[in-house]
């Protein structure tokens, strides 16, 4: 009897005294940020809820190439676009080895894109792509393309889309077999055009514009007719698909644009913070990542702005992910997984 009443007291103290220990819902909406510029753990108690969360929030990065910029997953390896030494560099991303670095095939290596069985690189101080055997990194061939191709290419499941910048005027898509690189098409589209994604059907290419409002056009991957041309902020510098919508990262006024993929009706222009300088973004199958100076997440189905983690450096520009890490790019020749 006695055993019964202490374990009775015991259970009544637990829940009396745990609510006032236990952070509240609205003190865990967020990531925060320790000391080190690095998110902490608000509530470590919400392991005892036996679900789910998000516990990887700090970064570990490692070595790569010269200022790495475009960043791809090949199925098992993250790989790296190197503007600053013209190479690329490839690493296991299950632990971030090295498992080698192979050369751009031409200079200022911007983008890289896998077509399932290789890397392909845009070589903007070229104007070249590189392909590149993702299973050894053995170089290919080398195709010629405009102008300063774009740092975000895309596949379509049998050809390389490739935007390309000229100095002044309109810029152009080429489209180049993936199996031998072969010219198959170049399609017109607006002024400096600098990333791609693919939504299963099309093609969106997002156009910089000069100095005013930004574009995208949207392309029919089948014979790159125009279905359509879309205003977006200012300096569209990012894209990707999140199975329905195009989302495009303004980076001259600091916002997230996004597009209904059917007809590109406008669902909405995400503010962000003034000092986020937008540039790349993926999906990870819920939310979108937008690098800049600090790395943001939002909730893909309202756009809401659900955290926020400052990067080693404050910069960041690509971004890629692994099926359970987010990986980018950092201006001190590493990349950071998280």
């Amino acid at each position: 009897m006695k055993n019964r009443l202490g374990c009775a007291l015991l259970l009544l103290v637990v829940v009396v005294i745990l609510p006032s220990r236990v952070p509240s819902a609205a003190q865990n909406a967020s990531p925060q940020v320790g000391a080190n510029g690095a998110p902490s753990l608000a509530n470590p108690l919400k392991v005892a809820l036996l679900r789910w969360y998000k516990a990887n929030t700090v970064f570990t990065t490692f070595p790569v190439g010269n200022q790495p910029y475009g960043i791809a997953f090949d199925g098992a390896n993250i790989w790296t676009a190197n503007s600053g030494d013209n190479t690329v560099t490839k690493l296991r991303a299950s632990d971030g080895t090295v498992l080698g670095t192979f050369s751009s095939g031409g200079a200022v290596p911007w983008g890289v894109t896998f077509d399932g069985a290789n890397i392909w690189v845009s070589n903007k101080g070229s104007g070249t792509v590189a392909k590149l055997r993702a299973s050894d990194g053995t170089l290919l061939g080398t195709f010629a393309v405009g102008p300063s191709p774009g740092w975000m290419m895309t596949f379509d499941g049998d050809n390389i889309w490739v935007p390309s910048a000229p100095s002044g005027g309109n810029g152009s898509v080429y489209k180049l077999r993936a199996k031998d690189g072969k010219l198959v098409g170049t399609f017109a589209v607006g002024m400096q055009p600098i990333v791609a994604a693919f939504d299963g059907e099309n093609v969106w290419v997002a156009n910089g514009g000069g100095t005013g409002t930004g574009n995208v056009t949207k392309l029919r991957a089948r014979d790159g007719t125009v279905l359509g041309t879309f205003n977006l902020g200012l300096a569209p510098i990012g894209i990707a698909f999140d199975g329905a919508n195009i989302w495009v990262a303004n980076g001259g006024d600091n916002s997230v644009t996004k597009l209904r993929a059917s007809d590109g009706t406008l669902l909405g222009t995400f503010q962000l913070h003034p000092t986020i300088l937008p540039s790349g973004l993926a999906f990870d199958g819920e939310n979108i990542w937008v690098t800049g100076t600090s790395i943001v997440e939002l909730r893909a189905s309202d756009g809401k702005q659900i955290g926020v983690f400052r990067t080693p450096q404050n910069s960041s520009e690509g971004v890629a992910f692994d099926g359970a890490n987010i990986w980018v790019g950092l201006p001190n020749n590493t990349v950071a997984k998280m």
